[in-house]
């Protein structure tokens, strides 16, 4: 899905890609831009709807001047792409969780196979690093509750609103990587997702989309009697006290700027990853 709002200038205007996933934090996000209430002078904005997987390998290609992607993606793509200083979801505490109807515990799954939510999501990439001799097949993050209940698979690892409501569905919470993520990382939060923009676009342009996503946020959040339902259109069926909670979960004050935490942490998940071999090194991390 695509929508395009126009620059307020004369002229055609600069067109600007932007690819976010069509989730309530996400809409939530881009409302005031999405919306025309946040406009960027010269500049036509053309949102790209796709799931974040999809997002990632568009990314791997250079196609959206901006983008968001999973902070896993990073690392293949930072040759194109600085990271946006704001746009991150991050868990403080929460994150992607493993779940089950049968079994109760890590230990149960060993030998088992749980549904993932693509190879290139950070939630994926958790479950590498955290998880010892259990079996993964990927899936798109919808299809997996599914895949359990038809017995195809024997756990799923969930993001999205499915992080709050499996237990309203009858699932058992077997690991939070959130949690996990916490006891080990000495209070950092956990990197989830990013917004990147294209290094061709040049450092002014660059922090212009920044500035002008921050403004989006802000306005979203000063005017949430129409950004929390706009954002629920997205919210796959679930209540407005969900869906502005799990928002708010998600467009935090690291969202508006990760700062020096969020920048610490992203270094923390690279690292840990190049070295057991999961990502390539990722150099050095400069946020605009």
């Amino acid at each position: 899905m695509i929508t395009r709002e126009q620059p307020t200038a004369g002229g055609p205007g600069r067109v600007v890609r932007v690819g976010h996933s069509p989730d309530p934090d996400d809409a939530f996000m881009f409302y005031g831009l999405a919306s025309g209430k946040v406009r960027l002078d010269g500049i036509v904005i053309e949102h790209l709807l796709e799931d974040i997987q999809s997002l990632n390998v568009r990314a791997q290609r250079a196609e959206l001047e901006v983008t968001a992607i999973s902070a896993h993606a990073y690392p293949y793509v930072a040759k194109d792409y600085w990271i946006m200083r704001t746009g991150a979801s991050m868990g403080e505490g929460y994150g992607p969780v493993i779940v089950s109807r049968k079994y109760s515990s890590i230990g149960e799954l060993r030998g088992r196979t749980v549904g993932t939510p693509g190879p290139m999501t950070t939630a994926t990439l958790l479950f590498k690093l955290f998880t010892d001799g259990i079996r993964n097949v990927d899936l798109p993050f919808d299809a997996i509750l599914g895949a359990i209940d038809r017995g195809d698979i024997d756990a799923g690892l969930l993001i999205h609103e499915g992080q709050i409501t499996y237990r309203d569905m009858g699932y058992r919470k077997i690991l939070d990587f959130g949690e996990l993520w916490n006891g080990t990382a000495s209070g950092l939060p956990l990197p989830l997702g990013l917004d990147v923009v294209r290094k061709d676009l040049g450092d002014e342009m660059a922090a212009r989309l920044s500035r002008g996503l921050k403004e989006s946020i802000a306005y979203g959040y000063e005017h949430q009697d129409e950004a929390i339902p706009y954002a629920l259109q997205w919210g796959r069926g679930i209540s407005r006290t969900l869906g502005e909670k799990f928002v708010k979960m998600y467009v935090s004050g690291l969202t508006v700027d990760m700062g020096e935490s969020g920048r610490k942490a992203l270094e923390l998940l690279f690292a840990m990853g190049a070295e057991k071999g999961l990502l390539p090194a990722a150099g050095q991390i400069s946020l605009v």
